[in-house]
């Protein structure tokens, strides 16, 4: 991660499609399935799920949006813009409502970036899911 400077957020233009898609999951207040994407944007010319796809995955690779394995969707990163790098990414999923909250931690990065050193792995990221339930559906 830190280790690897090839691997921050690159400086291009978004091509149409990355815009389009990077705007729907920038409007949603809750993670979207590349299909949801996909029914949400067919208005804007939109048609196929590899054009989704293609978009997400750069997206992915330019660290704009992150993919919630757990959930099978995705959301922006509400770091993007601020800084090139935010090291671990941690994503809070509440079981129960489906509220995300994402953080980053540099001292969980260092200590990610510790470990795979300590084992010769090169880390190219680190996302962390924790599953549980909020506060407000917590104290329901």
């Amino acid at each position: 991660m830190s280790d690897n400077p090839s691997k921050t957020r690159t400086a291009r233009t978004l091509t149409r499609n990355e815009r389009l898609v990077l705007d729907a999951l920038e409007a949603s207040d809750a993670p979207l399935s590349a299909y949801a994407i996909l029914d949400a944007l067919r208005g804007a010319g939109l048609r196929a799920p590899m054009q989704v796809y293609r978009a997400l995955d750069r997206l992915v690779a330019d660290r704009l949006v992150h993919r919630l394995e757990t959930l099978n969707a995705y959301i922006a990163c509400c770091h993007a813009g601020r800084d090139a790098h935010h090291g671990a990414v941690v994503f809070a999923i509440c079981g129960q409502c489906g509220d995300v909250a994402e953080w980053s931690d540099p001292e969980v990065d260092t200590r990610f970036c510790e470990r795979a050193r300590e084992r010769a792995f090169t880390l190219d990221s680190a996302i962390v899911e924790l599953r549980g339930l909020c506060e407000r559906c917590g104290a329901e």
